[in-house]
């Protein structure tokens, strides 16, 4: 794709969006590559600010604003509801939290589309590096170098053997998909608990696509997890891909969480941050612990599912507290 004659549109689905939101629509104004618009799908209106954002929306930045219930919100079809309203040859998606690192994250996004894999595999997806903020903490903070590395890679289904399931990463916290090849596999799974954009990622990749990560498109994101909120955010994890075996049948998962502990241990020896290990052990031994139950999750009952998961909503509508 010649990149000169893209347009590119912003999908940001929002709940109770704070300063980060204006910062992130902010940075977006500055952009080298200019941003066609922006589309909001924001749930629940009695927490849009309308004052608030009347005033933080930059001028020169055309924005719609779609209001949704929380009882509506799903990870793939809110998204997929933006695409459609979407004009641009290039949807770049991301969280309401996730801010621009520089000028040139939408410029280096799209430069992803005129390249290509080893058998000339067209890239359908790219994704951004996602730096540390401020208050991040530091075993967070290698964590993000572990999982967002300086080299930039273009990944096809020849990398399978290789890296497993990280083939199949990429995050909607900011990535970039070309609208006419997303749309010829038919979007977003509608309905889903979590991890939306590595369930599209496998099937684009395993339809002879190609997913790039650009390490010089930059944004902003972390988080400080606690044990619990680790725990149930990798259970929702694990769900995601119980409820997919299509895509995560077969591919090895746990390893790569090994050697992240592995890495993790031997960085923060290296730094002479050995009192840090035992705060590592914990957050890991939680992340399997959810991983390993969200993966069973069919043999849980409904109240041990929900006290489990972070997205409550997602079992609201099903007899048992399993997916219909």
């Amino acid at each position: 794709m010649e990149e000169k004659k893209l347009l590119v549109d912003v999908i940001i689905p929002a709940y109770k969006p704070g300063k980060r939101f204006k910062r992130l629509l902010r940075m977006l104004t500055v952009q080298t590559f200019p941003v066609h618009q922006v589309i909001i799908i924001n749930t629940e209106k009695k927490y849009w600010d309308q004052d608030g954002m009347d005033g933080a929306m930059p001028e020169g930045l055309p924005v719609m604003v779609r209001h949704i219930s929380k009882e509506e919100f799903d990870h793939g079809a809110t998204r997929h509801m933006a695409m459609e309203l979407c004009e641009g040859d290039i949807a770049v998606c991301m969280t309401d939290d996730a801010v621009p690192a520089d000028k040139y994250l939408i410029e280096n996004l799209t430069r992803a589309f005129s390249q290509a894999g080893p058998g000339g595999e067209a890239v359908i997806q790219a994704y951004a590096r996602q730096l540390p903020d401020k208050k991040c903490g530091f075993i967070e903070r290698y964590t993000r170098s572990f999982n967002y590395p300086d080299d930039s890679r273009i990944k096809t289904k020849k990398d399978l053997k290789a890296l497993g399931i990280k083939t199949y990463f990429a995050s909607d916290v900011c990535c970039a998909y070309r609208r006419d090849l997303y749309f010829s596999q038919g979007g977003f799974i509608r309905r889903t608990i979590f991890n939306e954009d590595m369930i599209f990622a496998g099937k684009a990749i395993q339809s002879g696509y190609a997913v790039a990560y650009m390490s010089d498109a930059k944004v902003i994101h972390s988080h400080n997890y606690t044990c619990i909120e680790q725990f149930r955010r990798n259970f929702d994890l694990a769900v995601s891909q119980a409820d997919h075996p299509e895509v995560f049948a077969g591919i090895r998962s746990e390893s790569e969480g090994i050697r992240l502990v592995k890495t993790t241990a031997l960085y923060l020896l290296k730094k002479g941050r050995f009192w840090l290990i035992p705060d590592l052990i914990l957050k890991s031994a939680s992340k399997y612990l959810g991983y390993r139950m969200g993966k069973n999750y069919d043999r849980l009952p409904r109240a041990v599912v929900l006290w489990c998961t972070m997205s409550p909503g997602y079992w609201k509508n099903t007899a048992d507290g399993r997916k219909l």
